[in-house]
């Protein structure tokens, strides 16, 4: 065989080895994976999306799941699992309950795994703790807060407690209590519920081996009473553990707490107004979050339409007011932070709009990338792994 001819059989075999090992081989220009996002909603079912961590781009893809109300979810700590709240009920007429599915990695479709009742109607908030392997869920209309154990393959058992609680309020809101967030302490020796009829947080022993609230004796609870009419809403507790923030909804105030884990007790170390000094009409708060740094908190205002931020002090665990900003949208429900920290993905749920905005996790200021997505009554959302 001659040179010329010996050179390019070679080649053409080489191109033909190229093509079996090339799939194989990582590409260096390939573009940052978009990372599945559940978004909760007020309507009848869940919906993904796609999140571009490099460039803020939400992209909708549509619903995967039907839910009556799931206004809240929530994903397993390590599983490929989502929980949602079924928030029917919120009349007194029916219990609502608490849905988990299976993730598939690769669409980011839901299969259902089971379907437990929450002990009360109008269920609008979960939170998990990853120790005990328990999750816990906020019973807006019942009043009442319930724990289930999670089970190996991700579905959940039976309520292993359900606690009600009682009081009322001078809002037309308050004629009850109306539990409407939960949070395990940094210790998970205590589980905290804001409620915001009844005007509490409220403070309960928890038993993680038994998946349980062990509510103190009459007279001896450690609630913390706040002020008449302020209905508290979300909390937030500080990475480091010694603090607490609560956001209240109906005069829209923020609260900071010192938090003592050895005893389940609460400080309230100052409180500071959302609303900007020319606010008109009624007031109401939704969401707050802390950093993961612990050196900002953030606020959401609907009745402005606004978010603000706070810097912390470190020592003293108090805000002062770093920025405020709009919203993007109409009536900031809910909000949350891309798991990069780099975003703020904002449901503005009355226009229909989830915004997203930059952080300079320097000075915590929020800027509106431009980017925004569609989606029906946004409320909330669940970075999938």
């Amino acid at each position: 065989m001659d040179s010329k001819r010996m050179i390019a059989r070679r080649f053409v075999m080489g191109l033909a080895l190229s093509a079996v090992v090339a799939p194989l081989l990582p590409l260096a220009a390939a573009p940052a994976r978009s990372l599945p996002v559940y978004v909760g909603m007020h309507g009848s079912e869940i919906r993904l999306g796609r999140f571009d961590p490099k460039s803020g781009a939400l992209a909708m893809e549509g619903p995967v799941a039907s839910v009556p109300r799931p206004t809240w979810t929530i994903r397993h700590p390590r599983l490929p699992v989502l929980y949602s709240v079924n928030e029917e009920g919120n009349d007194g007429s029916k219990n609502g309950s608490i849905l988990a599915f299976r993730i598939d990695p690769k669409s980011g479709a839901l299969t259902r795994l089971n379907e437990v009742d929450a002990g009360g109607g109008g269920t609008t908030y979960l939170a998990i703790d990853p120790r005990s392997m328990t999750l816990i869920a906020a019973n807006y209309a019942g009043g009442s807060v319930a724990t289930f154990p999670i089970l190996k393959d991700g579905s959940l058992g039976p309520a292993a407690s359900n606690v009600a609680a009682t009081g009322s309020g001078p809002h037309r809101r308050q004629t009850k209590a109306h539990a409407h967030s939960v949070a395990i302490d940094p210790s998970g020796h205590f589980v905290l519920a804001a409620d915001l009829g009844a005007d509490r947080l409220l403070v309960y022993p928890f038993d993680g081996k038994a998946h349980a609230l062990r509510p103190d004796a009459p007279g001896k609870e450690r609630h913390f009473v706040a002020r008449s009419g302020s209905g508290p809403r979300h909390i937030a507790f500080h990475p480091g553990g010694k603090f607490l923030y609560l956001i209240n909804e109906l005069t829209a105030e923020v609260q900071a707490f010192g938090w003592d884990a050895s005893t389940g007790h609460l400080s309230l170390l100052q409180t500071v107004a959302t609303n900007s000094p020319d606010h008109r009409g009624d007031s109401s708060a939704s969401e707050i979050l802390v950093s993961a740094d612990g050196r900002f908190v953030y606020a959401g205002n609907r009745g402005e339409n606004s978010l603000l931020v706070y810097a912390i002090d470190s020592r003293k665990g108090t805000l002062s007011l770093v920025q405020r900003i709009g919203s993007g949208g109409e009536v900031p429900w809910g909000f949350a932070f891309a798991p990069d920290g780099r975003w703020l993905l904002v449901a503005n749920e009355k226009s229909d709009r989830v915004s997203i905005f930059a952080i300079d996790r320097r000075t915590g200021r929020l800027r509106d990338s431009g980017q925004l997505a569609t989606s029906p009554k946004p409320v909330s959302f669940s970075f999938a792994p």
